[in-house]
């Protein structure tokens, strides 16, 4: 398939990477231009592309973003998009860390149902629930024992499943998360948040997560966050 990446952080650029080793043409774009990406393109055999062609002709498009970068896209980015095309969110909103507060998102939207609003496209949450190391390193083939689950969320179903098998040739087992009103399941902080579960334990864990606690799954996790850094910054002083 032919996929655009827009963003190339930690998780846009892991997942170029991996998707790449399995010969899809990609197109790697971010907010500074083509430019910027022509070492990383020419290392793991991508095009770099500006955002606009990194949609133009794409079977899937893959926004890997901070939230609050969304509102910075290109208008109408996806206006001109073949309905066909599948468009991914992997998104995590992290209010006091990065993003500031988005007011509809504190007010009870789900994170990708904010971001569909903005794109003015249906998304499917995807990948947003795994931390680009493990993303990169932990990939096995199918039916292996042990295979890390990650579960995909959103509308229509036929672009879920789409992105399901993209996740399971990327080398982990496909869990369907249901329509895009579940995808708040494995917003960060959930039980099911960046847990490297297996398929069965990852079902559990969406299904134990509690509407009424997201701010709180949201804080707890920006809690952890901090506390990475902060041990980080002490064992570099040490």
């Amino acid at each position: 398939m032919r996929i655009g990446v827009i963003g190339a952080g930690g998780l846009g650029g892991t997942l170029a990477r991996q998707l790449a080793k399995l010969d899809h043409q990609l197109l790697i774009a971010n907010s500074r231009g083509p430019e910027s990406l022509a070492l990383l393109a020419a290392e793991i055999g991508a095009t770099p592309a500006s955002v606009v062609e990194a949609t133009e002709t794409a079977d899937i498009v893959i926004i890997s973003i901070p939230t609050k970068a969304v509102t910075d896209l290109p208008r109408r980015l996806l206006a001109e998009v073949h309905d066909s095309v599948v468009v991914v969110d992997t998104c995590n909103y992290h209010p006091e860390l990065r993003d500031g507060r988005i007011d509809a998102i504190d007010g009870g939207m789900l994170e990708s149902e904010w971001v569909t609003q903005q794109l003015g496209r249906p998304v499917i949450k995807a990948f947003n629930n795994i931390f680009s190391e493990s993303l990169l390193e932990n990939g096995m083939p199918s039916g292996t024992m042990g295979r890390i689950a990650l579960s995909v969320a959103g509308n229509p179903a036929d672009a879920r499943t789409t992105v399901l098998h993209l996740v399971d040739d990327l080398g982990f087992d496909p869990v369907d998360g249901g329509g895009l009103d579940d995808s708040w399941r494995q917003q960060p902080g959930t039980p099911a948040y960046c847990q490297d579960l297996g398929a069965e334990a990852l079902r559990r864990a969406l299904v134990e997560a509690d509407r009424s606690r997201i701010a709180k799954y949201r804080a707890r996790e920006e809690a952890r966050i901090r506390r990475s850094i902060a041990a980080q910054t002490v064992d570099k002083l040490a």
